[in-house]
């Protein structure tokens, strides 16, 4: 099994038994920020929505509590996500 099983997906608890990735579901790897090495499931999720990227809720940010980190996908790589900041 690939390293990839061992990730963790955005969402998933802590003391989830299984916060990996799941089979047949599609993912995008977050890249630095405060979310890095998450992966994020995008399953279902249109091109439209793909190619705009995501403002996740996390407590690890900038602004604390209901802020969000801002990913964007990557040029080249759109399999990847690129922080771009933090909002409130």
């Amino acid at each position: 099994m690939g390293d990839e099983l061992k990730r963790r997906v955005y969402g998933t608890d802590h003391d989830d038994p299984d916060p990996g990735p799941k089979p047949d579901h599609a993912y995008q790897e977050l890249v630095g920020g405060p979310l890095d090495g998450l992966l994020v499931d995008v399953t279902g999720w249109s091109s439209e929505d793909l190619a705009e990227g995501a403002a996740l809720i996390t407590e690890l940010g900038r602004f604390g509590p209901g802020g969000r980190a801002v990913y964007e996908p990557r040029l080249g790589d759109r399999r990847m996500w690129d922080w771009q900041g933090d909002v409130p």
